[in-house]
């Protein structure tokens, strides 16, 4: 589905970009402004549906947390399973778990060991992509399991800060609905 100029205007007159949050020189992308209007909300999900038709889809993995409303959503809808990428120790049972970088420090991602086969088709959405970190640590994560990655859909990408050619550099194809370049 190609959105019309119309339909991207809409929903972005519906981003709310906060200024030093959450801290000074930092311009924060607030989606939660378009969860609220059904409007928004619906056109982003066509879109990213969209994104996913005919890529031979077996789940969808969202990451913590805002990739779980997208994730979720688009998995009822397209009758694929969904599968939670989570921050350490909210997981109730068996986790493999990936550490990755921050810009000062690491972090780690965990999820069900046995939510991800071998083989199976793995599409990973998020809200937004910034410099691609957690996305490329939940890539790491579905191949240490032997899944196969056919793509990540966000709803929004920070142009500027990389990510993009971070997980394109690992040979996966990103999708994004808006592009701000907030520099």
């Amino acid at each position: 589905m190609s959105l019309s100029a119309q339909e991207i205007n809409y929903v972005k007159e519906h981003v709310r970009v906060v200024p030093d949050f959450p801290k000074k020189g930092i311009q924060f992308v607030d989606i939660t402004t378009t969860l609220k209007n059904a409007k928004a909300f619906g056109i982003t999900l066509d879109f990213m549906k969209d994104a996913l038709k005919d890529k031979n889809i077996d789940l969808i993995v969202g990451l913590e947390s805002r990739g779980f409303i997208y994730g979720a959503a688009l998995s009822a809808a397209m009758n694929i399973g969904f599968v939670p990428i989570r921050k350490p120790g909210k997981l109730p049972s068996d986790v493999v778990s990936v550490d990755y970088e921050l810009e000062y420090g690491t972090d780690r991602i965990e999820m069900h060991k046995d939510a991800i086969k071998p083989g199976q088709n793995i599409m990973i959405v998020d809200d937004l992509l910034a410099t691609g970190g957690t996305a490329d640590a939940a890539a790491k994560l579905i191949k240490k399991v032997g899944g196969n990655i056919t793509g990540a859909v966000f709803f929004v990408e920070l142009s500027s800060l990389g990510g993009r050619k971070k997980l394109e550099a690992d040979g996966i194809n990103v999708v994004s609905m808006l592009q701000y370049d907030l520099d």
